[in-house]
């Protein structure tokens, strides 16, 4: 696994002896040719970020910053690598990702968000991507014209998506990335 493009492209990135599942280098390209110029000065958030190489890639490509978020030690300690080796600056939260977006509130908005999320269910049951699509605050976190870059099995249904619209869809084996972007249905505001 390597960075693909940009100031370091060509660097081999660390990946921990973990349950990680890192993105495929040819799903990244795909993803990043995509996202285009959308990158450049981007404020990215890279939840279940594993080794943390898609937020790398748009560090890589000119984003203006990136947070990690990833609840495995080995994982965040392998982002943490992953930057000094890039010479890439970004700020790692080891957390789980659902606790991470309960206490967000919206004070942190970015123009892109990443999620990878395991292809199994969570503890209590549920699908990652479904809990991820329901979560309002997540939601509140994207710009309006933000875009929300989510990986999952191709297998998996789809829940009902009042919160999210569905702009691109694309499968490359195992992995479908979605491309989806905040419907202008105004979220609640939150009481003081």
């Amino acid at each position: 696994m390597r960075v693909i493009a940009g100031a370091a492209g060509g660097i081999r990135l660390d990946v921990p002896k973990t349950e990680v599942r890192p993105t495929m280098d040819r799903v990244k390209a795909a993803i990043f040719s995509s996202l285009g110029d959308e990158v450049i000065g981007a404020r990215v958030l890279d939840l279940f970020a594993g080794t943390g190489s898609l937020g790398i890639e748009a560090l890589s490509r000119g984003a203006a910053s990136v947070l990690f978020v990833e609840e495995n030690f080995a994982a965040a300690a392998a982002i943490e690598r992953n930057l000094a080796r890039t010479k890439l600056e970004g700020r790692v939260r080891k957390q789980d990702v659902f606790a991470f977006l309960r206490g967000a509130g919206t004070r942190d908005r970015f123009q892109i968000i990443f999620a990878d999320p395991p292809y199994e269910k969570t503890k209590s049951g549920g699908e990652f991507t479904r809990l991820l699509l329901e979560d309002p605050q997540l939601a509140e976190m994207i710009e309006p014209s933000g875009i929300f870059v989510l990986e999952k099995r191709p297998t998996e249904k789809m829940p009902a998506l009042p919160l999210w619209g569905v702009t691109r869809a694309r499968k490359y084996g195992s992995t479908e990335v979605l491309f989806l972007q905040r419907t202008n249905v105004l979220l609640a505001p939150r009481a003081l």
